[in-house]
């Protein structure tokens, strides 16, 4: 009895079917963005080359964050939740106080002749450092000059920050103005 040959599949168009289906895939799959500083850092300018200075150590509020995502702010521990509140008292200093930072007056058009804090933020972390723990400390810093802003506004032009024109945003902006220093991250723990 003669054996009947076995059927050969034809595999020859089988990599391009492979090679439409990868394509097809790419093209419909949607990608999660991560999480990121909606932050916009303002253009160089000569001014600042001549005001890049040493700054006074009472002007300077030192944030830390370690690897284990502990925050120490000017070397006292602290829970993040507080963050805000220290903060806007070292930015705003009503007192004076000789532990925060000094303030300077200022022509600001819009607004007249106020007291600007001379205040910066210098924030460090620790490569172990989680991106949560970055991301929180982050936010609060800007939520604590966003509650400074809306307060000025209010007081200064009756409304919200939001609501404020360009110009009128912008002499806000320069009573408070957001000064925050981030060092490179470092190797506290030993981690590479």
């Amino acid at each position: 009895m003669a054996g009947r040959a076995t059927p050969e599949v034809n595999a020859g168009s089988m990599a391009d079917i492979a090679f439409l289906l990868l394509i097809f895939f790419l093209v419909t799959t949607t990608m999660n963005s991560d999480a990121g500083l909606q932050r916009r850092l303002p253009p160089w300018t000569q001014e600042q080359k001549a005001t890049d200075q040493e700054v006074n150590q009472r002007n300077v509020l030192m944030v830390l964050v370690n690897g284990r995502d502990w925050l120490m702010v000017n070397g006292q521990r602290m829970d993040v939740i507080q963050l805000r509140e220290k903060v806007m008292e070292f930015v705003e200093n009503p007192q004076n106080n000789l532990s925060f930072s000094e303030r300077t007056v200022k022509n600001i058009p819009g607004i007249g002749n106020v007291e600007v804090s001379k205040g910066v933020i210098s924030l460090q972390n620790d490569r172990g450092t989680s991106y949560k723990m970055y991301m929180e400390v982050q936010n609060e810093i800007v939520a604590a000059y966003n509650v400074l802003r809306e307060k000025a506004s209010q007081e200064k032009f009756g409304k919200k920050f939001d609501l404020l024109s360009e110009d009128e945003q912008e002499a806000i902006k320069k009573m408070y103005p957001q000064q925050i220093s981030e060092a490179n991250p470092r190797n506290a723990a030993g981690v590479k």
